[in-house]
């Protein structure tokens, strides 16, 4: 079921690896605990996509599942919520969303924050920023009846992240609901406008979202890991090639580019609703600021 619309929601959605945390959220704590070198886990898992001709998704969720089995390790959904705990986070990360919330109260917006990644959402779950999100759009496994993880049950790759930018857009937050999102509804009726829209990424696999949101009028920002100097010519590439609107150090602290550049955006979109509606009425009730 679909959403009723409200006048002035703003949602910012991010991929999660790169992007709130440095590096991918198996090298926080599962790979480690196993022992496993990350570059050969990676290495290993790629190399049977291209031998298998299979997405990378899904070869690696495999390779997490074969790894773990080998090593003696449980593999109940508990289990990658656990591992989910031990994840760290970029400088800022844990104060962003309420800082943010705070600042769109004050502006008559209410903002959403939602995940879109490649990454799994059981371990997202157990992350300590879970509840800031109305909704976490992840890979995810598929459990037996003992609650063991057998398989992928949900593989969320480069291409089909857009399709939860679509489902953002509609308000149809079911991923096995494909009636609704695919259903005609007028621009006008959507529940969060394209422009009133943010994507932060980090990477090529967040190409597609860049680009669909920036060229529906919203707002593309990719964020930089300061310390990994390999990232800098691809983050200048995706601003070089009009993917994005700008590049930012992945510094969610308070007062950093980062929130500045928000901020920005917020205040436009505010100013865009007062001079679009035909009379202030339209932008009431105003959100308390509390």
């Amino acid at each position: 079921m679909m959403e009723t619309p409200h006048p002035l929601t703003v949602a910012i959605a991010y991929d999660f690896d790169g992007t709130l945390v440095p590096g991918n959220m198996q090298e926080h704590n599962f790979l480690p605990e196993l022992g496993i070198d990350k570059g050969e886990f990676w290495k290993r898992s790629n190399a049977l996509a291209v031998e298998q001709q299979g997405d990378k998704i899904l070869t690696y969720m495999h390779e997490m599942l074969t790894a773990a089995r080998y090593h003696n390790q449980p593999v109940r959904k508990e289990d990658w919520i656990r591992h989910g705990r031990g994840i760290r986070f970029f400088p800022g990360v844990e104060s962003w969303f309420d800082r943010i919330n705070t600042a769109g109260r004050e502006r008559g917006i209410a903002v959403q924050h939602f995940i879109i990644s490649s990454g799994l959402r059981e371990m997202i779950e157990g992350s300590a920023i879970r509840h800031h999100f109305t909704e976490v759009f992840a890979s995810a496994f598929l459990y037996d009846a003992s609650g063991v993880a057998i398989g992928p049950a949900l593989a969320v790759n480069y291409t089909t992240k857009t399709q939860f930018l679509f489902r953002i857009n509609k308000g149809v937050h079911d991923v096995t609901d494909e009636e609704s999102v695919n259903a005609f509804v007028r621009h006008d009726q959507r529940r969060v406008p394209f422009p009133n829209m943010i994507f932060v990424g980090d990477g090529d696999t967040d190409i597609p979202c860049f680009r669909l949101v920036k060229e529906q009028g919203g707002h593309s920002i990719a964020v930089l890991d300061q310390a990994r100097e390999d990232k800098r010519d691809p983050a200048k590439q995706l601003l070089d090639n009009g993917r994005v609107h700008c590049v930012v150090p992945a510094d969610y602290s308070a007062g950093m580019d980062l929130e500045r550049r928000v901020l920005a955006v917020l205040d436009l979109l505010r100013a865009r609703a007062v001079v679009t509606s035909p009379s202030s009425s339209a932008l009431s009730p105003r959100l308390d600021p509390k």
